[in-house]
């Protein structure tokens, strides 16, 4: 082992918030670089506090914990906490006066020049984001988290583990990673075979149960046998940045403010490792390439319809679910005509679901009278509530609530001023609606009537694209898209943003 005065050290934190403000946690863990050995772990449940305060509370914590071990050691900070990443590297400023003395706690555990900072998707951050969801865990049973709790660093290992080996089939029909997954599984198993019966993928949907986690924006599909989407975390996980009705392309996010609360980590030496469980697989017909992958038989197609134009749309204010419920405007009507004449010239509709709010409804019921088809109005189809923000355009909102929105945009865990929806909330509930009607319309085509932030997660999720992707689509009123999803996870995006039956 080299001397702490030439060692360097990784320390990766997180934190999360069940409700932000809400039950609160962090976790940190210290890697050898080289190894990616476990050097130590620290977590703590940290009572009611906001997302902001407990990542910075995270990071103190892995900063105390490469100190003891290693006093005068160079520190790499990973995190998926763009906020505190670019506070703590001096590029955002920190305007909330509770916010600075966490960031002063954190730049005097070591010399500034010893640690550097760098943001990581959550994908790679499951870790620390794991050992967080262990001492929110613990606090709900009324105890703090102890590092006999600990399964992350098992995990880290398996899932480095199962990087070497072909992936396993999991995940929820629609995620492209998971889809991607099966393909290579069925794929490593199949291709090549000349003789007997090739092993493939169990086409069926798969149902597994997803990784806990509370991090914030989620990378890509490089490893997707360790491919957790963050939908189905504990509580706060992931998030969408995806705009609502109000349509504005948000640019560069200034720092979010945060209330502060106080420290005080628990770390352990601990590092533990495990083997992958190998994919399941079952007889298929003899064959190489795809005629040995994946299940390529009639998907459940939905066709992704924005509503028409209400009074709010052309002014780019925010119109989510938690406001005065617009009807369609003049124009509006126009749209929901047109569109509905061309569905029925097209002629592949087969059922139509709406969200419950009242421009939805109205578009679709214009769809329905031309198909002579039912609606059936889905909850978890309705838009973002944008709390305080609703009927507000985005310049409204920077000039009365700077600091929140500034939040917000860093952080698809937090929440609109005066208790509006995450982005994580509002992603967990458009994949759980997904999962139940793709299980239900098999094979079939149909038609969602609904709004911004769904169908932007919809399509961002079928892409396997990391969540600021939400901002560099464009969705107009009255506009079409469509994402086919197959049994055995594969999704296809057919069409996004289709105006042409509006010119």
């Amino acid at each position: 082992m080299t001397s702490s005065s030439s060692r360097e050290v990784i320390v990766e934190a997180d934190g999360g918030s069940r409700g932000n403000p809400g039950p609160a946690g962090y976790g940190a863990v210290v890697l050898d670089p080289v190894t990616g050995e476990t050097l130590a772990e620290a977590a703590e449940y940290i009572g009611v506090a906001t997302n902001n305060v407990a990542e910075y509370k995270g990071l103190v914590a892995g900063l105390k914990a490469a100190r003891s071990l290693f006093p005068d050691a160079t520190v790499h900070v990973r995190m998926d906490s763009k906020l505190v990443v670019e506070q703590m590297s001096g590029r955002w400023k920190i305007k909330h006066p509770d916010m600075k003395p966490l960031a002063a706690e954190a730049g005097r555990v070591f010399p500034a020049g010893r640690v550097r900072y760098e943001w990581i998707p959550r994908e790679r951050n499951k870790h620390a984001d794991r050992l967080a969801n262990e001492a929110m865990d613990a606090g709900k049973q009324g105890r703090q988290w102890e590092p006999s709790d600990s399964t992350a660093a098992l995990d880290t290992a398996a899932a480095r583990n199962a990087a070497t080996l072909p992936p396993a089939p999991s995940g929820p029909p629609g995620d492209a990673t998971a889809g991607a997954a099966r393909a290579r599984a069925a794929l490593a198993t199949g291709a090549g075979s000349t003789t007997g019966a090739a092993p493939s993928a169990d086409p069926g949907p798969a149902r597994t149960g997803r990784g806990t986690g509370t991090g914030a924006w989620p990378g890509g599909v490089a490893r997707p046998a360790a491919q957790d989407d963050g939908l189905f975390a504990a509580e706060e996980a992931l998030t969408t940045p995806a705009s609502g009705d109000f349509e504005a392309e948000a640019g560069a996010a200034a720092p979010a403010p945060a209330p502060a609360a106080q420290p005080a980590p628990a770390a352990s030496a601990q590092s533990a490792s495990a083997s992958a469980a190998p994919a399941q697989s079952a007889p298929a017909a003899p064959g190489q390439g795809w005629s040995a992958g994946p299940d390529m038989s009639a998907p459940a197609t939905f066709v992704l319809l924005r509503h028409g134009e209400t009074a709010l749309t052309p002014e780019k204010r925010f119109s989510g679910s938690g406001g005065t419920d617009p009807e369609l405007s003049a124009a509006g009507l126009r749209q929901a005509e047109a569109v509905a004449e061309a569905l029925a010239a097209r002629g592949t509709i087969q059922e139509i679901v709406s969200s419950p709010l009242t421009r939805c409804r109205q578009t679709a019921a214009a769809v329905a009278a031309r198909l002579g088809l039912d609606v059936r109005v889905e909850q978890g189809l309705r838009e973002t509530d944008f709390g305080a923000w609703e009927g507000l355009t985005f310049g409204e909102v920077r000039e009365r609530h700077p600091e929140d929105l500034d939040a917000w945009l860093a952080s698809p865990k937090a929440a609109p001023t005066g208790g509006g929806e995450s982005f994580a909330t509002v992603a967990r509930r458009v994949a759980a609606t997904r999962d139940r009607l793709t299980a239900a319309h098999a094979g079939r085509t149909v038609l969602l009537v609904t709004h911004v932030t769904p169908i932007k997660t919809l399509v961002r999720l079928a892409l396997g694209a990391p969540p600021e992707s939400l901002f560099r689509m464009e969705l107009s009123a009255a506009s079409i898209s469509a994402v086919a999803y197959y049994a055995d996870g594969n999704a296809s995006v057919r069409l996004l943003n289709d105006t042409s039956h509006l010119r």
